[in-house]
């Protein structure tokens, strides 16, 4: 079984947590002892950044940590040996999240193939659209079996919703707002409307709520309307600011307490 199904299947009654960070960042030969230390640290699933130069989702954390990891010297063959290097020692699912530019120069079918030869379950690509990713990139994802997650937001119409849930596997990653990637202290009724609607359709695939959750009660909100919570601008602030893994988290773990 793919291991993000597997996670949902084991720990379906457990508000997981996931972080995100961008391989390359702050150090070009860091990416194995972060996944290790996440592991250690109880996080249940990685995305694993893979720096362009033209992040169109991203904030300015992961527009700033992206620039430093390609300055550093990362491409997706050097990430793709780092995780190889430790895919005996890490076994919490990976998810490789990045733009389609990148990844067509390196070419779809490679990319997968390298996805399972280094030990990743599944891939985000936020600018792929629907129609290329059911027509091209799904039978490629579907004959290595990984899942190609897709994202949702506030603004994406309920046909929308149930036909991304009707042609994906894995999980569903509920955007929280439609600006960039950021920490935000709170959500709003807006945002814990828009939460409590797509609760109520009722779909197949487990939801992780993502984008602004950075302490105590926007992680309760995501964990209370979702299966968890994915946390990407904090953590690598955190990582940035300790150059320490280990502290980072420690850090990261007392602030989603305030």
């Amino acid at each position: 079984m793919n291991k993000i199904n597997k996670l949902f299947a084991d720990r379906k009654d457990e508000k997981l947590l996931s972080l995100y960070f961008c391989a390359g960042c702050p150090t070009l030969e860091g990416t194995g002892e972060v996944l290790k230390a996440m592991e250690r640290h109880g996080i249940a699933m990685v995305e694993v950044g893979i720096p362009f130069s033209d992040p169109l989702a991203d904030g300015p954390v992961i527009q700033s940590a992206g620039t430093v990891a390609l300055k550093n010297g990362m491409t997706l063959n050097k990430l793709f040996d780092q995780l190889k290097a430790v895919k005996d020692e890490v076994t919490i699912p990976l998810v490789m999240m990045g733009y389609l530019n990148p990844i067509m120069h390196y070419g779809i079918e490679n990319f997968f193939k390298k996805c399972v030869e280094s030990g990743a379950s599944g891939c985000i690509i936020p600018d792929l659209p629907f129609d290329d990713y059911l027509n091209v990139v799904k039978p490629i994802a579907d004959k290595y079996d990984i899942r190609v997650i897709m994202m949702i937001t506030p603004e994406t119409s309920e046909e929308r919703v149930r036909f991304i849930d009707d042609n994906t596997d894995g999980f569903i990653y509920m955007v929280s707002s439609a600006s960039v990637t950021g920490a935000q202290s709170s959500f709003n009724d807006t945002k814990l409307a828009y939460f409590n609607h797509i609760n109520s359709m009722n779909l197949k695939n487990p939801r992780m709520i993502g984008f602004g959750i950075s302490n105590k009660q926007t992680l309760k909100s995501a964990q209370d309307n979702a299966a968890g919570a994915i946390i990407g601008s904090k953590f690598v602030t955190l990582l940035n600011e300790t150059k320490n893994a280990d502290e980072a988290l420690d850090q990261l773990y007392a602030a989603l307490e305030k």
